[in-house]
């Protein structure tokens, strides 16, 4: 089989930002939907414009402002930026000034670099703004505990932290923000799109029967890392390279299925009580990073519904990216391609185009804009909002699966919830100087998880 070297690819990055401009700008006709969220309430300053701070300003970051900015429960403002890397910062700003105009007020001044920049650009927006949370999930439960103690209202990305000790603050963070009325709205949008939340009103009422099995796949020619080589802190070329890394952000498995396995759960109405795996290295690999390149993993719910959720990266090879549900009915297609919100039930458990029963009516408005109308109304309306919980959960979920695969044995779910595990316990001991969290070998290759040795759990 070929093999596949080479330096970080940004495609996923760059592929968040144009998911996310593209859908919103798709929606942006359908914002008279929400026109009713403008009015009279509880406002975030008081010219009525909610403030915000951007803390990671890559494509997902970029891309969630576009949707704040977007947003027709505004008027918003993008006041503060942060971020590690001087030039992402720029791009970010220079886009989104030119998209935005006016709304984008962050002079020099208000731009901050370097690993305590989040804490500047929250005392920047204030009490009762709104920080996008966009770095790496490695970062996640610090960033997010800073602006709860602030009073500053959250968005974060997914995945929300790369383990379950990190996991468990973020639920820790979550109460503290709802004993303080602040709203927390995480980065699984898939929660709010129309045509799955009608779907799922089916399922409830017994439109395809009990639900048995529910199939999720992911499955494409992936990315591969190269050796480091130096020239730049190791640091933060780890950084900049977050899906190869377990430590940064989860690895390439949780940042790209967690919205699948959060799908397989949503559909079960509950978390899995368990989860085993199998799962690979491509054959002769020259992959320096820590993934696997197949995973499999099998999770039970209480009920004894079971989900099968797939992930393979390698070329050449048969490619899919869609979430069936399985009942004793029938079946249904719960997503699409790239999260599209292909949504129907079939006839029986045969699963094509020309065995569809039904479909929902086609979606006005992004889930990708949605869930900032959500946060946003929310905010300016003094209306309770906190994802913190679902997302932490999901995030667990996502975590159990892997772990199953690393460690090739049967992980519980009262297991995860005990579990205290980081892979980087102080990151606020972290600096450009290093040493970073994992080294390579001799060879140039990091650790890569080996059953029977591996902890993560």
């Amino acid at each position: 089989m070929k093999k596949h070297n080479g330096p970080l690819v940004n495609a996923s990055d760059a592929d968040a930002m144009s998911r996310r401009r593209f859908l919103s700008r798709s929606g942006a006709a359908a914002g008279a939907v929400f026109a009713g969220v403008n009015a009279a309430g509880v406002y975030a300053a008081e010219d009525n414009t909610i403030r915000l701070a951007l803390v990671g300003c890559g494509g997902r970051g970029s891309g969630a402002a576009d949707n704040a900015l977007s947003s027709s429960a505004g008027p918003a403002k993008l006041v503060a930026m942060a971020d590690l890397f001087e030039d992402r910062m720029e791009r970010s700003h220079k886009a989104l000034s030119e998209q935005f105009g006016a709304q984008v007020d962050v002079p020099p001044e208000r731009r901050f670099i370097g690993f305590d920049a989040y804490r500047k650009a929250i005392d920047a927006v204030g009490p009762g703004g709104v920080m996008i949370q966009a770095t790496h999930a490695a970062f996640r439960p610090l960033h997010v505990d800073y602006a709860v103690e602030k009073g500053v209202n959250v968005f974060m990305e997914k995945s929300f932290a790369p383990d379950p000790g990190g996991t468990r603050e973020i639920l820790a963070i979550g109460k503290r923000a709802q004993e303080k009325n602040l709203k927390i709205s995480c980065g699984l949008m898939c929660r709010h799109s129309s045509a799955r939340q009608v779907l799922i009103d089916k399922i409830r009422e017994g439109a395809i029967g009990q639900p048995v099995l529910v199939r999720a796949y992911r499955m494409d020619p992936g990315a591969r890392l190269g050796p480091y080589t130096g020239g730049e802190s190791e640091v933060f070329w780890q950084i900049r390279r977050p899906y190869f890394f377990l430590w940064t952000s989860s690895a390439w498995f949780i940042e790209m299925m967690i919205h699948q396995v959060d799908e397989c759960c949503w559909i079960n109405d509950g978390w899995p009580i368990s989860a085993h795996g199998i799962g690979g290295r491509e054959p002769n690999s020259d992959d320096c990073s820590q993934n696997l390149h197949t995973y499999s993993i099998e999770y039970t719910f209480a009920n004894g519904g079971k989900a099968i959720v797939n992930n393979r990266l390698m070329q050449k090879c048969h490619d899919e990216f869609v979430t069936f549900v399985h009942g004793g009915k029938c079946a249904a297609q719960f997503s699409g391609n790239v999260h599209a919100p292909t949504v129907s039930i079939f006839k029986d458990q045969r699963c094509d185009k020309d065995n569809i029963a039904w479909t929902p009516e086609r979606e006005r408005i992004s889930p990708y804009q949605v869930e900032w109308d959500v946060l946003l109304d929310a905010v300016r309306n003094n209306k309770p909002h906190n994802e913190s919980e679902r997302a932490a959960y999901a995030n667990l979920a996502s975590i159990m699966g892997r772990a199953a695969v690393h460690c090739q044995r049967l992980i519980t779910w009262d297991e995860m919830l005990a579990s205290n595990f980081r892979f980087y316990p102080d990151i606020t001991s972290l600096t450009a100087a290093g040493p970073a969290p994992v080294l390579a070998d001799s060879s140039g290759h990091y650790t890569v998880p080996t059953p029977g040795t591996w902890k993560e759990v």
